[in-house]
């Protein structure tokens, strides 16, 4: 296996990982299946601000989990933090791929110079809780029924890394 940076050419399946989550899980807050059209602004967007698509690649040429950061908030004064996602698969779940994928992320924005790195994660998916908690994130507060899925409430839990960088943070 090994670790790419993921193109247009891995839409479908980053889409194809994606829509299983959509469908199955609460790992994301969406009820109907992207299309692969909306993948084209994704990746625009990605590319524009030089947001990262980490993949892992099976050396069958298989997907097998991808990841990436975007801007948290929309405004200036938080220019040091991003907010990231990542997906494994669900073929390959519980075989480190996650942790592989998170460790890229951490590493693409501490060279970047980002400060915090940011993980907004379903409070009832342990998973992701106990991987996030592994890599030095830290619980920072939960939103009480954020979002309603699968009919329950769902309460969206922060969490946290704070990077060693910029070496001299400025204002603007």
């Amino acid at each position: 296996m090994k670790i790419i940076n993921c193109t247009k050419d891995q839409a479908p399946a980053i889409l194809d990982i994606l829509n299983e989550a959509i469908v199955n899980s609460t790992a994301l807050y969406d009820y109907v299946p992207r299309s692969l059209e909306s993948m084209t602004p994704w990746f625009d967007i990605k590319i524009k601000n030089n947001f990262p698509v980490i993949g892992l690649m099976g050396d069958d040429g298989q997907l097998l989990a991808f990841g990436s950061y975007g801007t948290f908030r929309a405004w200036p004064a938080y220019k040091y933090s991003v907010e990231h996602s990542l997906y494994v698969n669900k073929d390959y779940r519980g075989k480190g791929y996650g942790k592989i994928i998170l460790q890229q992320l951490i590493q693409d924005a501490t060279e970047k110079g980002y400060h915090t790195l940011i993980a907004g994660i379903d409070s009832k998916n342990i998973a992701s809780i106990k991987l996030h908690e592994a890599s030095g994130f830290v619980f920072s507060g939960r939103i009480k029924h954020a979002g309603y899925k699968f009919s329950k409430w769902l309460d969206l839990d922060f969490y946290q890394l704070l990077l060693p960088t910029p070496s001299h943070p400025q204002e603007g």
